[in-house]
């Protein structure tokens, strides 16, 4: 069995990740830093961590494979710096910090539109950070990207959230792209990846998660 390390399993996606990996009989462990606590399992082991300063040489880095759901706003990050280190710099270090210590595969949870060339700065950040997760070199790379994701947030997004209702309304006449992709949909993509650490770097779009 397999040992996997979660970043972000407070979120909507990552809570998802987080319930399917925990009843998934191929992993013996998942390991998930957070600031507070989550509550006890038998398979999860729970380090609790400052994100400004982890732990570089903690043995928990010496996983199988990574998933990342690490994500916020601007609104709530406070300026384009702070979302570039919680969107960018986070999910690279971590990258960097599992690599190092021997893991094979890593899924990030991306977004439609990721292009590191894009004048949107949303956009760009996600691909800036794909572009810079590929060149690590891990074995086994995917990368997830759904446009608006279905599911309760603990968050508010009223922006994200107005425009989840009008894409439900309007699905039977939407493009598959721009359909909403509940939030246990891509965690399933994410986990699958993750464990079967398909060789080379894979993309997964929105119309492909439904």
């Amino acid at each position: 069995m397999s040992t996997m390390l979660l970043v972000g399993a407070t979120g909507l996606v990552g809570q998802a990740v987080l319930k399917q990996a925990l009843a998934d009989p191929r992993l013996a462990w998942v390991i998930t830093p957070t600031r507070r606590a989550l509550p006890l399992h038998p398979k999860l082991f729970n380090p609790l961590v400052n994100f400004d300063h982890l732990p570089e040489g903690a043995d928990w880095w010496a996983v199988d494979a990574v998933i990342c759901t690490l994500g916020t706003t601007i609104k709530v990050a406070g300026s384009q710096a702070a979302f570039y280190r919680v969107d960018h710099d986070l999910p690279l270090q971590v990258g960097k910090l599992a690599l190092r210590h021997g893991a094979r595969a890593y899924a990030l949870n991306s977004a439609l539109g990721a292009d590191p060339a894009s004048r949107v700065f949303y956009s760009r950040t996600k691909g800036e950070l794909e572009r810079d997760l590929e060149a690590l070199g891990f074995a086994s790379l995917t990368f997830v990207r759904p446009g608006l994701i279905g599911g309760d947030r603990k968050v508010a997004r009223p922006a994200e959230q107005a425009a989840v209702r009008v894409s439900q309304w309007l699905s039977p006449v939407l493009p598959p792209r721009y359909r909403v992709v509940p939030a246990e949909r891509i965690a399933h993509h994410l986990l699958s990846s993750a464990l079967a650490g398909a060789p080379g770097t894979h993309v997964l779009m929105s119309e492909q998660l439904l």
